[in-house]
């Protein structure tokens, strides 16, 4: 199927998605755990690019290591062997080149709205004014302006995704990296979720690496779709998603590319 290239991208070089300069390299990134004195290898040798400005998922089935993956993305976690690097930048520790967004909202309940989208901004050398214009720039940009002062205990799980999105934006990072952001919120608001996640990625050119369980959000959102497979986790394929936007679901080829990456995922062992 065109746009559809297994292992394409495994070995390391990008393929990216629009011929720009890799933003984001993985580079034999590998995983060993110590459970009670046995190795146990939970990722080995995983390789790909991520250009500046493209927007990729990453999927697999259960146990292929997408959260540890993520958290050494994040520089939460070390890597065993292998590097992650940022703009050229070996990422060793949580940076501010980095947005990052969980399943969970990690708000600060005793925070407003305004307070938690600052609160990155107050480790900056940005003025009080310079700092407040960030937060009501990225307020608007998410929609929240009116809850500015509400305290995230009086807000829905979607609207506090998006202030968890917000702050992790006020920063101005290279590289926003996200959780199954939108796992614990009904599909409703998964959908409208979506939508505004791809308008503020539309609107601010910034890259984004993606993790979900779920094939036809990767679908809907993503312009590569890296599937990995388990035991340990590995890249197993890359996709092209080369459906316009906006995306239908029912759309032919939006059915064909789930089915696809599905297919993909069942086959890994």
């Amino acid at each position: 199927m065109a746009g559809m290239n297994r292992g394409s991208g495994a070995t390391g070089g990008p393929p990216t998605g629009d011929g720009g300069d890799p933003g984001v390299v993985l580079d034999g990134v590998g995983k060993t755990y110590d459970d009670g004195g046995t190795p146990v290898r939970a990722l080995d040798d995983v390789s790909f690019s991520v250009a500046d400005g493209e927007f990729v998922c990453l999927v697999g089935p259960s146990g292929c290591g997408k959260t540890t993956l993520f958290r050494i993305i994040a520089g939460l976690t070390q890597a065993t062997d292998g590097a992650v690097r940022v703009a050229g930048t070996p990422v060793t520790d949580p940076t501010t080149d980095m947005g990052v967004v969980f399943q969970e909202y990690h708000l600060f309940p005793w925070l407003t709205v305004a307070e938690n989208v600052a609160f990155g901004l107050e480790r900056t050398d940005r003025s009080e004014a310079e700092r407040e214009r960030r937060v009501d720039e990225m307020l608007d940009l998410v929609g929240l302006t009116e809850f500015r002062d509400s305290y995230p205990k009086s807000l829905s799980g979607g609207m506090k995704q998006r202030v968890a999105i917000a702050r992790s934006l006020a920063v101005d990072p290279e590289l926003l990296v996200m959780d199954e952001p939108f796992g614990a919120v009904d599909a409703q608001t998964r959908e409208m979720l979506q939508r505004e996640l791809l308008d503020v990625w539309g609107s601010t050119g910034k890259t984004v690496l993606f993790v979900t369980h779920d094939v036809a959000e990767a679908v809907t959102l993503a312009d590569r779709i890296v599937v990995m497979a388990a035991e340990p986790g590995r890249v197993d394929s890359v996709v092209d998603v080369d459906v316009p936007r906006p995306r239908e679901r029912g759309d032919p080829a939006f059915g064909d590319h789930v089915a696809r990456v599905r297919e993909l995922i069942g086959a890994g062992p």
